[in-house]
């Protein structure tokens, strides 16, 4: 595998150039030349925005196919708290994950669960009083990603607690090989996913060598096999595990009310969160000791691969909580140490180096500074590139001319014409 996966992934015939997701990019990571969008691997977070904005379906996310489950002797299904918002009318978890075991898995464990471990051990590690303040989530991979990009000076703040998918994933395989007695590598894990940024994180953790979890299968793609299993049950197994704080992670707001306190901030969509990053490199959010950060409008409910409005699965959630006790789950001795990250969060800077030599790099940023001025500053999108300063770095690094940006080609055709003019 190389250095970037993306579970986003572009069709090229599909695309007609539109600048649509261009425009929403939170890091500026797509350029669109020759009328086709192109996607800056090194830039992506995998957020889903594109997926989102593009009208002609030309982006989609990898997952993995259902068909994978049965190359394992022990398949064990960890769906996302989000997954329970899909469906109307639910008071009862059990239908899901018994429905979950219908359709091919052989064991189910909640995410959920998992959540409120995690839960616990942060506040454990707030009342210790050893992480650097405010701290903030690390459960959105996208966020952390974000941070790793655009705000290098936060990665100390990330909560260094592996996500909640990686603990029950740990506890899942542990828990399959003790009760089989089959070896770690015949007992496959599959997390039931609300978005493309969680399956890359399978694939490429950020604060670890390797995942967990064998494949990621999106809500959207197992949602109508699931839905006609729950339909034709006729027996309900009594699996569910999680209490009311775990099933809150699925909406935002519901990791960070888990704090059990009242210092705490909580901001979702990708533009509140830059916002609130923003602040917080400035220094102007104080008094506040955790900050839950989601990419998705709503939390995981809004990712792009759930089936169902993000508002609608937020209500259901909520709903369903009022019929669950507070927590079910609790850190055993011990297991705290093997809750945290192996590798510390670092900032990449090769992705912003112009050039390995630093005073080429330094004549190129002074170069790429003046082009920007001498662009209009109206950051449209029309030359393929985000902004202006995006559109002089493309061509610093002789990936664009300044021809290409409309608004100067306007200025030089005016300019030819009115010589023309004269001249008749």
């Amino acid at each position: 595998m190389g250095k970037y996966f993306h579970s986003v992934e572009l069709d090229a015939e599909a695309c007609c150039g539109c600048t649509n997701c261009l425009k929403r990019c939170p890091t500026e990571a797509i350029r669109v030349h020759g009328g086709k969008a192109r996607i800056l691997v090194e830039r992506c977070i995998d957020c889903g925005e594109c997926i989102r904005i593009c009208p002609h379906h030309a982006k989609s996310a990898y997952s993995t196919k259902m068909e994978e489950i049965e190359t394992f002797k022990y398949s064990v299904a960890i769906p996302a708290p989000a997954l329970f918002g899909q469906f109307n009318g639910l008071d009862n978890i059990d239908f899901v994950l018994t429905g979950l075991k219908q359709i091919g898995f052989d064991d189910v464990f909640e995410v959920s669960r998992a959540a409120e471990l995690v839960s616990e051990a942060t506040r454990r590690l707030i009342k210790e009083g050893k992480l650097k303040k405010p701290i903030i989530s690390s459960a959105c991979p996208s966020v952390v990603k974000l941070i790793k990009i655009r705000f290098p000076e936060l990665c100390d703040n990330v909560l260094p607690l592996l996500a909640p998918i990686e603990v029950a994933a740990k506890i899942a395989r542990r828990e399959a090989m003790e009760r089989t007695g089959l070896s770690s590598k015949d007992i496959g894990i599959f997390f039931i996913t609300p978005c493309p940024a969680k399956v890359t994180e399978i694939h490429a953790p950020n604060y670890a060598e390797k995942s967990e979890v064998d494949g990621a299968i999106g809500i959207s793609k197992i949602y109508p096999r699931l839905a006609h299993a729950m339909d034709h049950l006729e027996e309900v197994e009594p699996i569910a595990q999680s209490g009311l704080l775990g099933i809150g992670w699925a909406t935002s707001g519901g990791e960070a009310a888990a704090m059990l306190g009242d210092k705490y901030l909580a901001a979702d969509g990708i533009e509140n969160v830059i916002r609130v990053l923003e602040e917080l490199e400035d220094e102007h959010i104080r008094d506040v000791d955790f900050i839950e950060l989601n990419a998705c409008a709503g939390g995981c409910v809004g990712g792009v691969l759930n089936v169902e409005n993000p508002y609608v699965a937020q209500a259901r959630i909520h709903n369903l909580r009022r019929y669950l006790p507070v927590s079910l789950n609790h850190i055993e001795d011990g297991s705290l140490e093997d809750m945290m990250w192996t590798e510390k969060l670092t900032f990449d800077a090769d992705i912003f180096r112009l050039d390995a030599d630093i005073i080429k790099s330094m004549e190129m940023m002074n170069r790429m500074e003046e082009i920007r001025k001498g662009l209009p500053g109206l950051d449209c999108g029309s030359c393929g590139a985000p902004t202006c300063r995006a559109m002089a770095e493309d061509i610093v690094r002789g990936k664009a001319r300044q021809i290409e940006c409309i608004h100067r080609l306007k200025a030089k055709i005016q300019t030819v014409y009115d010589e023309l003019g004269n001249t008749i």
